[in-house]
């Protein structure tokens, strides 16, 4: 019976075409936010599916700043496809204490992996990014932008990032299609407001179920939208 009923939830459950469908969505939902601030507005996107998106909504809201900020997660050693936190180039990185202590990971692992995952970052931003310059945050809106989130690290990261950074922004919005509602819950503490289009309470296994078509998205379609001349 269980079963039958999650089969019919997945052919009932709203799923967005793409992502590019999936941004203009939520650029649709953002306009009446940020109406005021239109001048100040900064649009950053999180490799590699949340540039995708960011680059469609700062087209469709007109914003005159766009760029990446790149978090990586921090990995289980034991399952790399699975997230115990996340790290931003400068240090700033969040951890699921209550995971680590669960799958038993040791500190010095969580150290060799923060440091890994820093070289990383700097790796990506040196093919991503046209300019190694710092980011100028001072009086602007930030939207930060990813795909979905499932456990929200890297979102999480970024936006501590974000609002610790030297040039502190006047507010910053974390937009995302969609994110559990747990998550969407850990998230809102974050910034000063959360975006998203789909928050399921129950059900969530996985970003993808979301989307008809959530195909990998390359170093090479990262690189292109950020040489496309339209970023400051």
């Amino acid at each position: 019976m269980v079963d039958i009923l999650e089969r019919l939830n997945r052919r009932l459950q709203f799923r967005f075409k793409d992502r590019i469908s999936a941004g203009k969505i939520l650029a649709e939902a953002l306009k009446d936010v940020i109406k005021k601030d239109g001048p100040n507005l900064m649009v950053l996107g999180i490799p590699r599916g949340g540039v995708v998106m960011a680059d469609i909504i700062a087209k469709k809201l007109s914003a005159p700043y766009f760029d990446i900020v790149i978090p990586k997660k921090l990995t289980d050693p034991d399952n790399k496809e699975h997230a115990i936190g996340a790290i931003m180039e400068d240090g700033t990185f969040y951890i699921d204490e209550e995971l680590i202590q669960h799958l038993y990971i040791n500190r010095e692992y969580i150290e060799r992996e923060k440091a890994y995952q820093i070289e990383e970052i700097k790796r990506r931003n040196s093919l991503y990014r046209k300019s190694s310059s710092d980011y100028d945050f001072r009086n602007k809106t930030i939207i930060l932008v990813d795909d979905g989130a499932a456990t929200g690290a890297t979102a999480i990261v970024a936006a501590r990032s974000i609002r610790n950074h030297k040039n502190k922004p006047k507010c910053l919005i974390i937009a995302l299609p969609v994110s559990s509602k747990d998550t969407a819950i850990l998230l809102e503490k974050e910034c000063d407001r959360l975006e998203v289009i789909i928050k399921p309470s129950t059900g969530f296994r996985a970003v993808a179920q979301y989307y008809q078509d959530f195909t990998q998205i390359t170093d090479e379609q990262v690189i292109q939208i950020m040489n496309s001349g339209r970023n400051s």
